[in-house]
Parts: C-alpha cells; sequence; structure tokens
C-alpha cells in the first residue's frame, strides 16, 4: 500500500491515477473483505478453469457498470455529496446481512420463495455451476458497498477528475479494471490449486459439495464481519 501511496503522489497521469486508486481500494480493509467474498464465489467452477476466468471478467464489467453509472449521474448533475453520504451510510449496511442469507440460501438453510426469486435460490443451493450474470450481479453490488476510505478514493479523488473533462468517463472503467484485477488474479489461481484437488477426488462426488460449502461459509463471515462492525462496534 505504501507504494501505491508514493505511485499516487507522484503520478500527474489522470489514467494511472485511476488505476492506483482502484488498487488501492482493492487492497483497503472493507472492499478487501467483499473481494475474498468474490474470489471464493467466483472459483466455485472449479471443474472449468475457462469460466472461472470468464466470471472475474463479467464480476469486473459489473463493477465497472455501477462505477461508470454512478459517475454518470454525478457528471449530469446530481449532486456528489448526497450520493457519497447515501452510499457510505447505507452501502455497508445492506451488504452485511445481504451476505449473510446468500451464504443461509447456498447451505439450504433458508428457503426464499418470493415470487421470480425461485430459479435464483435454488441456483445458488444446487450443485449446478454458477452463471455469467450471477457474477456481473455480484460486481455491481459489491461495488455499491463503499466504506469511508473507499467512498473519498472514489467520491473524492476520482469523481472530480472524472467530471472536470468531457473525456473523463472513462477514468470510472480504468478504476473498476484495477478493482476487478485482484479478484479474477487470485480466483483463477485458487481455482486452478483446487482442480487438481477435485480430480483426484471426483469419484467420490464430494469435493465439489464441501467446496461449495466453504464458500458459503466465505460468505457468512464476511456477512458477520459487516454486521459485527457496522451495527455492534460502531455504536
Amino acid at each position: 500500500m505504501d507504494f501505491l501511496n508514493q505511485l499516487l503522489d507522484q503520478t500527474t497521469m489522470p489514467a494511472l491515477t485511476a488505476i492506483v486508486l482502484g488498487l488501492m481500494t482493492a487492497l483497503s480493509p472493507c472492499p478487501l473483505a467483499t473481494n475474498i467474498t468474490a474470489v471464493a464465489f467466483i472459483s466455485g467452477n472449479i471443474e472449468n478453469r475457462n469460466r472461472v476466468f470468464i466470471n472475474g471478467l463479467f464480476y469486473t464489467v459489473g463493477r465497472a457498470v455501477a462505477y461508470t453509472a454512478l459517475a454518470l449521474v454525478i457528471y449530469l448533475g446530481a449532486d456528489e455529496f448526497e450520493l457519497s453520504g447515501f452510499f457510505q451510510r447505507y452501502g455497508e449496511k445492506v451488504i452485511g446481512p445481504l451476505l449473510l442469507i446468500i451464504g443461509f440460501v447456498m447451505l439450504g438453510i433458508l428457503k426464499i420463495n418470493f415470487p421470480g426469486m425461485h430459479r435464483m435460490t435454488s441456483r445458488l443451493s444446487s450443485k449446478t455451476s454458477w452463471r455469467y450474470p450471477d457474477a456481473f450481479l455480484l460486481g455491481l453490488v459489491f461495488a455499491m458497498a463503499f466504506c469511508p476510505y473507499s467512498g473519498v478514493l472514489y467520491f473524492g479523488m476520482l469523481i472530480p477528475m472524472t467530471i472536470s473533462s468531457t473525456n473523463g468517463l472513462y477514468l470510472p472503467l480504468l478504476f473498476a479494471l484495477a478493482t476487478g484485477i485482484p479478484v479474477i488474479v487470485f480466483s483463477g489461481l485458487l481455482a486452478y490449486a483446487v482442480s487438481g484437488i477435485g480430480g483426484a477426488y471426483s469419484k467420490i462426488k464430494t469435493f465439489e459439495l464441501w467446496f461449495r460449502r466453504f464458500i458459503a461459509l466465505i460468505f457468512i463471515l464476511v456477512g458477520l464481519y459487516y454486521i459485527i462492525n457496522i451495527y455492534l462496534l460502531a455504536r
């Protein structure tokens, strides 16, 4: 992180600044927790490492859409401080319970029978591979979970550069790419390491089930991390 801070102080190129800000966001404590969750989720398709890579790309595209759409809304005249305050007040408060619910659904502990939700919940709790839109939606949601530090990097540093030029809307794309790079790299490495183990136990048909339970546990632990920090320790 010190190297990134030094690089940020020395660079005058907006594109490089956006990339450095994205990497700093990805490695900061709160986004790092969601990125760990994303790595576990994306690397769940251990039987197909190419699919893991594509899932990582869709996750990054989801983040890019969220960051760019938010920047566009501010560029068109929305109040930056109101939006920043809204996402920093409610982003972390929503993400904790949401991750907890997803984890319980994946374990089959919680059944959600709301209209239109049956297909999604059955896919989360089944052994079938998650689809690319799932990774896209995950990136979209996680991008909105701003904590104070990531809020400063995005709203306080990236957005002013973005709205100061008519060509600045490409900066959130670079920012999103940088936030997604660690997820793509680590999910690929995890899938590569685990696929060999999965192959060794393919005849038993239990490895994938236990790996999926491990992923659900990651969701629950990260959800509890957010809930404890936001609802209990913050008081």
